[in-house]
Formats: C-alpha cells, sequence, structure tokens
C-alpha cells in the first residue's frame, strides 16, 4: 500500500500533467443508416412484408450463423463500416433492444423493397418507405433528448457518419418492374431520373436539417449486371438499367457538390459503389471470384429467379461468388466496396474517403 506522501506526489502528478492515469477510450461516432435492403440489418423482421432475409439460408456465415433480416451471407455494409469505426452495429430501429445505452451507437432506420418514390416497392406491402424513415430518425432524436438531454444529442448527431443507399429499387422495382409500368408511361427515361434526383435531393436535405454532418451517398451498383436481371431480360432489357445508372449517378454526384457548395462544407460525400461494383464484375478472377454472374443462392438461370430459400441451390464456398442472391453481394464483395469507401480515390469517393473524414474529423 503507498504511502501518504506517495499518494500525494501521484495526485500532484496527475494535477499536474493530466495524463497519468489511464482514462476510458472515447466512445466511437454514433452511425446512421437508412435506405433499402442492401443496408437494412432487420428492420424488416418486425413488419409484415415480403421483403424479408430471415429464414436460412441467409446469415450462413454470419458470426451466428442465423439469418439476421441482412440480404446476405454474413456482414453488410453497415456492419463492416461499423468495424472500421470500431464500433458495434447500429441495431435496427425497430428492434426492441434499441434502448438505454444501444441508442448511443447509433440506429439503422433502413428497409429492403424501398426507394426514393414512395411508390416504389408497393409489391411488398409493408416497408418503412424514405420520409418515414426521415420520421423514425425525429423520434429518435426525442428517445435520445430523454436519455441526456438536448444538447448532448444536437453533438451526437452533429458528430455522427450516416449512411443512405437508395435508388436501385426506383429503376428495378418500379420502372423497369413490368412493361410499360406506371411511371414508364409518365416518364421518358432522362426525366424520370430528374424525378428521382429531385426527390432525393430533399430528401437529403431535410438529414441535414436534423442535424446530419457527415453523409455518405450510394450510387446504384450495375443493375444490369445482377443475377436476376440476367436470368429475367435479354440484352436490350439489361442495357436498358445500365443506362439507368449511367444516367442516374453521375446527376447525384452532381447534386450533392451542389449542395455542398450551398452549405459552404463537405457534408456529402459520393461513394460510387458502381464503379466499385463494376470492378468485380467485370473482372472477377482478379478478386478471387469464380463467377460475378451466378448467385450464390437461388434457382433457375444464374440462380437468378425467386427468392433464396432453404431449398435452393446454395454454393458451398461464398467466397467464389460476387453475388450471394439474386440481387445483393456476398460478404466478401461488400468488403470489397467497403475497403473502397474506407481508401478509394477520388474516382470512388467524391470529395474524399471515408479514411480521410475520420483523420480530419479527428483534429475537430
Amino acid at each position: 500500500m503507498a504511502s501518504n506522501s506517495s499518494l500525494v506526489i501521484i495526485l500532484s502528478l496527475v494535477v499536474v500533467f493530466g495524463v497519468m492515469v489511464p482514462r476510458a477510450e472515447a466512445r466511437p461516432r454514433a452511425f446512421f443508416v437508412f435506405g433499402d435492403s442492401l443496408v437494412d440489418s432487420g428492420n424488416n423482421n418486425y413488419l409484415l412484408t415480403t421483403a424479408r432475409a430471415d429464414s436460412p439460408p441467409y446469415g450462413i456465415d454470419h458470426p451466428t450463423h442465423k439469418p439476421t433480416g441482412r440480404f446476405s451471407n454474413g456482414f453488410n455494409i453497415p456492419d463492416l463500416i461499423s468495424q472500421k469505426l470500431g464500433a458495434e452495429s447500429p441495431l435496427p430501429y425497430l428492434s426492441p433492444e434499441l434502448t438505454g445505452e444501444k441508442l448511443l451507437i447509433g440506429a439503422n432506420f433502413a428497409s429492403a423493397g424501398v426507394g426514393i418514390l414512395n411508390d416504389t416497392g408497393a409489391q411488398f406491402l409493408n416497408v418503412i418507405r424514405m420520409y418515414k424513415q426521415v420520421e423514425y430518425f425525429k423520434r429518435y432524436q426525442n428517445r435520445m433528448s430523454s436519455l441526456v438531454g438536448a444538447s448532448k444529442t444536437k453533438s451526437l448527431v452533429n458528430h455522427a457518419l450516416v449512411l443512405i443507399s437508395a435508388g436501385g429499387n426506383d429503376f428495378v422495382n418500379n420502372y423497369y418492374l413490368i412493361p410499360n409500368s406506371t411511371r414508364s408511361q409518365q416518364y421518358p427515361l432522362p426525366q424520370y431520373v430528374k424525378l428521382l434526383i429531385s426527390e432525393y435531393q430533399k430528401l437529403l436535405q431535410k438529414l441535414y436539417d436534423l442535424g446530419a454532418r457527415r453523409v455518405l451517398v450510394t450510387g446504384t451498383g450495375p443493375m444490369g449486371c445482377a443475377p436476376a436481371e440476367l436470368a429475367q431480360r435479354n440484352r436490350k432489357g439489361t442495357g436498358e438499367l445500365q443506362l439507368a445508372a449511367a444516367l442516374f449517378n453521375p446527376q447525384l454526384e452532381q447534386i450533392l457538390l451542389q449542395l455542398n457548395n450551398k452549405i459552404g462544407t463537405q457534408v456529402f460525400i459520393a461513394a460510387n459503389t458502381a464503379r466499385m461494383h463494376n470492378n468485380f464484375v467485370s473482372n472477377p478472377t482478379s478478386f478471387g471470384f469464380k463467377t460475378s454472374k451466378v448467385a450464390c443462392c437461388g434457382q433457375g438461370p444464374y440462380n437468378g429467379l425467386g427468392l433464396c430459400t432453404p431449398f435452393s441451390n446454395l454454393c458451398p464456398d461464398r467466397n467464389l461468388n460476387a453475388f450471394w442472391d439474386a440481387f445483393h453481394p456476398t460478404e466478401k464483395a461488400n468488403r470489397l466496396i467497403v475497403e473502397e469507401i474506407m481508401s478509394g480515390s477520388k474516382t470512388y469517393m467524391n470529395p474524399m474517403n471515408l479514411s480521410t473524414i475520420l483523420a480530419l474529423d479527428a483534429t475537430t
């Protein structure tokens, strides 16, 4: 046991230098997720919807080896970003476990099947549409305010990282869902893309108004290359989807730059996930994949028809397939995408990658 004089010396050193006693590490920044099935971590488990991933073999490579509601064999993009942040994955907003200390981690509001437009994904019945996800973000902040106070809640949200993924379903599950769809009769493709960009801009402005200050915004993937589209469409049909992505993604990037210029700081970061995907879709063997056309789980041509179920074909090694099911990447493909999000050049992450963001924010 230290003598009284020794204790006085130790306490004096602590007062003078402030570094002699180890302190608890700072909590990682909160993380909020909005969007569709590419980033849903299980909200649809709590909804009466056909857009769900709560049965095997989903989750076969997750640490639990059980379906979690993620449209993946294992981790999805938000999980892998959370790992880079040194944080737990934010829970689905609808999870009854999202209480108390768990709220400080953030929340995932994403819901499989949704799009930018409210009528997208109507065939899936009950999903959390984008306007509702934003409303839930408000409710989250009210819950946090009652827990830690309004000032700390504002600081937590302002310093948080936000990820949003939307747009793909507005083409696949709306404009091109059926021949002569309502939306395709209303708008030629270029005008439809302008409508989507305009509505997306409103959503992003709402996130900013609610306190979001670092927002990663993904574009659509290479939609025409998904196994579902290869199985169901001819070359002309897949080409139309590729054209849609080619029109949408650059315009999205431009509107993000315009928003940043208007705000006067780099709030919105464009993540060119189409280009990230295209790297391994066009040259799978260079990334250790055997195929980027055939889904691991499914049936029919390219395993691209219907749902991934316990009765579907299932590949024995998920690391050899770029696609897990008819639409969604495998965990390995998600890891490649997150590596580009973390350290990709301006070609992939404009105006900067996530590592640069974290380094900048660490100094403020």
